[in-house]
């Protein structure tokens, strides 16, 4: 699934918006050299990436011989770090400015601040494409899995990965959800230890059902 998914992202074409965000969260050098290697023939691109202080060393200076300019010192070229609540919300504005199909590509692909944004999304097409991005780690799918903004699709989507329902503190994290389906959690609930089938049957969070569930089998458990 996730190697069909990249063969979408033709970076050829996208939009000089959608990779300016790509590479401003960009954590793995691969992306530059992805970008670049799509993008020889735009001269645009390559400024981009020749001007942004994160971009590999070496392909600066191999994108200063295509472009036959010089390449400035990494120090002329560093950005003034700005505070994380004014970079997010830049990188927020930049995202509302792009189409829905550039959301789900930059959700394919995009770093973990884009990702998080883009869970917000009210497309629920663009935010269960983030479940795709196959750099998305278990301690976010647990966040989401918590959250209680998180659409009941998204929630479905997260049960449906085995790895992912491997871990007990994402299927813990589903099962206190009070957004998640009664239909998906009660199958679940007898997979707790039971100090968190006690915290579950005093959670007055989640639906009587579930709280019932989990003081039943308590009450087995603990041979009362």
């Amino acid at each position: 699934m996730e190697d069909k998914l990249l063969l979408t992202l033709d970076l050829s074409v996208a939009s000089e918006l959608l990779i300016e965000l790509l590479m401003e969260d960009a954590v793995e050098p691969s992306v530059f050299g992805d970008i670049a290697k799509s993008n020889m023939n735009r001269p645009e691109i390559l400024r981009l990436l020749l001007d942004n202080p994160n971009t590999p060393e070496e392909l600066r200076h191999q994108i200063s011989g295509v472009l036959s300019v010089p390449v400035m010192q990494r120090s002329e070229s560093v950005k003034i770090q700005q505070p994380p609540e004014e970079r997010s919300q830049n990188i927020f504005q930049k995202i509302q400015k792009l189409k829905v199909a550039e959301k789900i590509l930059l959700a394919l692909r995009g770093g973990k601040e884009v990702r998080t944004l883009l869970l917000r999304d009210p497309n629920k097409d663009v935010s269960s494409s983030v479940l795709e991005n196959p750099k998305l780690t278990d301690t976010e799918i647990e966040v989401i899995a918590k959250s209680r903004s998180t659409p009941d699709e998204t929630l479905r989507r997260i049960t449906k990965k085995r790895e992912w329902m491997k871990t007990y503190s994402i299927m813990c994290a589903l099962i206190s959800n009070p957004r998640t389906p009664a239909g998906i959690v009660l199958p679940l609930i007898k997979e707790l230890r039971t100090r968190d089938l006690a915290i579950l049957a005093r959670n007055r969070n989640v639906s009587e059902g579930v709280r019932n569930t989990a003081k039943k089998l308590v009450i087995v458990r603990k041979g009362i």
